[in-house]
C-alpha cells in the first residue's frame, strides 16, 4: 500500500514559506512593513465576495495551463509553449464565436472547447513532431514559437479579420450571450466578478488528466517513455508516438485554458504586448504542485491570491512588483528542492525504517 511521503509534502510547503520570507526581506530593504505588506494582500484577496469570486476565476486557466505542463513533463519533455498555444486557442475560439453568431449556446459552447483545444494541439504538434523525429530541443522551438503566435495574431486581427467582428484595430468585439463563459448566477453571488464556468470546466478536465495519468494505458507509456524511453522501446512502446501524443495533449490543456481566458474573463481578443502570462505562471504552477493534481489545485489557488491580492499592497505604498518577486521566490526555491530535501530530516516510518 502506497504510504504519504511526509517529505514530499513538505517540500513546496518550505518553499512557499521561503518565498514569503524572501519578500518580506526586499520589502524590509526597500522601507516597507512586510506585515502591512502581506496583511493589505489577503485583505485584498479575501476582503469582499468579489475578490474571491476573482479568485476562483483566475485558478481556471492556471490549473489548465498547469495541467499542460505537467502532462508533457511525465513524458520527460520541457514544453515552454503554453502561452503560444493558450493564445492559438483564445484567437480562434472567438474568432469562430463572432464569425458565427446564431449557433444555440447548447451547442455552441463544447464547439468553442473543441476548436480551442484543437487550435492549441495544432500549435503543439510542431514541437512535438520535431522532436521526436528530428530530435530538436523542444525547449527552444516552443520559446520561439510563443513570438510566432503572437506576431501572427497581431497580423491576423490588422489584416485578415473581417471587419464585421472587430469593434476598432486593435480588438474584436464583444463575443454573444450564446458564447461568452460567463453566467448571470455567478456573477450576481460574487458581487460582479468575472467568475464564469471555466473554473468547473478545469475541475473537470483536472480529474480527467489524474485517471488518464493513473488508470489508463497512455498515462503508463506517457510516464513510462518520461522515466525511460529506451527501455520504453525494448518494452515494445513507440516513444515516438507517445512524445507527439503528449505533446497533442499538452498544448489541447493550453488552447483549452486560452480559451477559457479568452471567453470568460475578456470575452474578446485583442491584441497582445506579450505573451498570455497564463502560460509562464501555469509552468511555476505545476513545479510547485510537483506536477500532481491535486498540487496543482492548490498552487493554483496560492498563485490566484498573489494574483488577486496584489493591487492591494499600493495601499501601504508597496508596488505590485513586490508580489512578483515573491512568486519568482517560491519557483527559485522549488527549483532548488533538493538543497531544501537536504535540510527536512526523514521522517522514520513505524518499525524505524526511513
Amino acid at each position: 500500500m502506497k504510504t504519504f511521503d511526509l517529505k514530499k509534502f513538505l517540500v513546496p510547503v518550505v518553499a512557499v514559506l521561503f518565498g514569503f520570507l524572501f519578500g518580506a526581506i526586499i520589502m524590509l530593504i526597500f522601507g516597507y512593513n512586510p506585515l502591512w505588506g502581506y496583511e493589505d494582500l489577503l485583505t485584498s484577496a479575501f476582503g469582499t465576495t468579489r475578490s474571491i469570486g476573482e479568485i476562483f476565476r483566475s485558478m481556471g486557466p492556471l490549473i489548465l495551463t498547469a495541467l499542460s505542463f505537467a502532462v508533457a513533463s511525465q513524458a520527460g519533455l520541457f514544453n515552454i509553449g503554453m502561452s503560444g498555444q493558450a493564445l492559438c486557442g483564445w484567437m480562434a475560439s472567438v474568432w469562430f464565436a463572432l464569425s458565427f453568431p446564431d449557433i444555440p449556446r447548447l451547442v455552441m459552447i463544447p464547439l468553442l472547447i473543441i476548436i480551442g483545444m484543437l487550435a492549441g494541439a495544432l500549435a503543439a504538434a510542431i514541437p512535438g513532431i520535431l522532436r521526436a523525429y528530428l530530435g530538436t530541443s523542444e525547449v527552444i522551438v516552443t520559446i520561439m514559437l510563443n513570438y510566432v503566435f503572437l506576431f501572427v495574431s497581431t497580423y491576423l486581427i490588422h489584416y485578415k479579420f473581417s471587419k464585421s467582428i472587430l469593434a476598432e484595430k486593435d480588438s474584436t468585439l464583444q463575443v454573444g450571450a450564446n458564447a461568452t463563459f460567463r453566467q448571470e448566477w455567478l456573477s450576481s453571488i460574487t458581487n460582479n466578478s468575472r467568475l464564469n464556468i471555466g473554473i468547473f470546466i478545469a475541475l473537470i478536465v483536472l480529474i480527467l488528466v489524474y485517471i488518464m495519468m493513473t488508470k489508463t494505458t497512455l498515462g503508463f507509456e506517457i510516464r513510462s517513455v518520461g522515466l525511460n524511453p529506451y527501455a520504453s522501446e525494448y518494452a515494445g512502446m513507440s516513444s515516438k508516438r507517445i512524445v507527439v501524443s503528449s505533446m497533442l495533449i499538452a498544448g489541447a490543456l493550453a488552447g483549452l485554458g486560452g480559451t477559457i481566458e479568452g471567453l470568460g474573463t475578456f470575452q474578446n481578443f485583442f491584441v497582445q504586448p506579450s505573451s498570455p502570462s497564463i502560460g509562464f505562471d501555469g509552468m511555476a504552477v505545476a513545479l510547485l504542485g510537483q506536477n500532481s493534481p491535486l498540487g496543482i489545485l492548490f498552487s493554483s489557488f496560492l498563485f490566484s491570491i498573489l494574483k488577486v491580492g496584489a493591487p492591494g499592497m499600493n495601499k501601504t505604498g508597496i508596488p505590485p512588483e513586490i508580489v512578483s518577486i515573491v512568486i519568482a521566490s517560491i519557483i527559485f526555491f522549488v527549483g532548488i528542492k533538493y538543497v531544501i530535501e537536504k535540510l527536512i530530516p526523514n521522517f522514520k516510518e513505524k518499525g524505524g525504517k526511513a
